[in-house]
């Protein structure tokens, strides 16, 4: 069966025209100045700024304590993402204390982080710089 004549069985009738039929949004209604143009900016401005964190790397940081807060590290994690990408990094390994972080800065996405521990007898491949913080 065809898509017309099941929307003819269902009594849909469809129109198409052009696309210059269509009438085109009048812009943005939200006042320029008001609060909650002003909060809603600024909400949107801080989802953009700071690295994110992988579900892989969530889970990693869950199962090896690693504690975000301690030392300022996702400060210094979000520095390092910065420098790596004002140099033209991809893909970073950033190193924080003994915490090691695997960043892709063009995705600003933090892929996996190992302890000290972890690192014992691993070879990082496929990154193109590293920052020590």
């Amino acid at each position: 069966m065809l898509i017309s004549e099941y929307l003819q069985l269902r009594n849909v009738s469809v129109q198409t025209g052009r696309t210059a039929d269509i009438p085109k949004p009048s812009g943005n209604k939200l006042p320029q100045n008001s609060d909650f143009a002003e909060e809603l900016r600024k909400q949107l401005e801080s989802l953009d700024s700071g690295v994110r964190f992988s579900k892989h790397a969530m889970d990693r940081i869950s199962e090896r304590n690693i504690d975000m807060t301690e030392g300022n590290r996702l400060d210094r994690l979000n520095k390092a993402v910065e420098l790596a990408g004002e140099k033209g990094s991809d893909d970073t390994l950033v190193m924080i204390d003994s915490t090691a972080f695997l960043v892709s800065v063009k995705n600003n996405k933090v892929i996996t982080t190992l302890t000290a521990d972890d690192m014992q007898g691993n070879i990082f491949t496929n990154i193109d710089s590293t920052v020590i913080m």
